[in-house]
């Protein structure tokens, strides 16, 4: 699978690290002081949706945005990810299983 970002490409699981550790500033965050709501943001590079979604800390402090930063950015690059996989898979240059799994049906025995 293609990293959206740059010319990275690897399996999902090693790309959403990829993601997580190459392209944290890609997810933002946004705290509402009157109203004390959190949520993150993440933009997809290929048709620009914008996916966000409520952050709910156990505590209203605004700095859980910062303090966990990392976490919250790992949820928001999986969505993306499936968010490509659903939309974008040409993009996304997603394997079928049979590219990089044996088909377990035409193996013989012996």
């Amino acid at each position: 699978m293609n990293c959206p970002f740059c010319t990275f490409s690897d399996i999902r699981m090693k790309l959403h690290r990829h993601l997580a550790e190459a392209h944290l500033a890609q997810v933002t965050t946004e705290h509402d002081e009157a109203s004390g709501k959190m949520r993150y943001v993440v933009g997809c590079p290929v048709c620009g949706l914008k996916y966000q979604h409520a952050v709910k800390p156990r505590y209203k402090d605004p700095r859980f945005l910062e303090e966990y930063k990392a976490e919250i950015a790992l949820v928001a690059f999986d969505q993306l990810l499936y968010h490509l996989e659903e939309k974008h898979p040409q993009e996304a240059e997603l394997q079928t299983p049979n590219e990089h799994t044996p088909n377990s049906s035409s193996a013989t025995a012996d």
